[in-house]
């Protein structure tokens, strides 16, 4: 998948204070250079330090075939794929919660390559984890 990066930011789940307002600020950046995309919308999670307790990248992105992809995502990858509840205020973060929990119990095992939030234009969100 070839994707054209909008903006970035490094981060960490668990030592970033301003975690929450970084990401905010993300989205509102780029919101800006997506008023007018009608297709998918990608948030990416790349350049793992270590797992989820890590550092990361974070990157919002879009599907672009037709320039330099500024980040691609093998085609090779296996995923398991999280179905996001959008009625509830947080269903992103539940989400990721629940992909915490099941990698704390042994019963997903990550590959920390490229993960990433897949946003409809329907409004539906889809969590794609990398599995090894």
């Amino acid at each position: 998948m070839k994707l054209k990066v909008i903006n970035s930011i490094r981060t960490n789940n668990f030592n970033d204070e301003r975690l929450m307002q970084r990401i905010t600020e993300l989205w509102q950046k780029a919101s800006d250079r997506l008023a007018d995309h009608q297709g998918i919308t990608h948030a990416v999670y790349h350049k793992y330090e270590s797992d989820y307790k890590g550092d990361y990248s974070l990157s919002i992105t879009v599907e672009d075939d037709d320039g330099e992809p500024s980040l691609e995502i093998p085609n090779n990858v296996k995923y398991e794929i999280f179905i996001v509840d959008t009625k509830v205020e947080h269903g992103v973060i539940n989400t990721w919660k629940e992909i915490w929990a099941r990698e704390d119990a042994g019963t997903l095992e990550r590959a920390y390559s490229f993960d990433f939030e897949k946003y409809y234009p329907n409004g539906e969100i889809e969590v794609y984890i990398a599995l090894r």
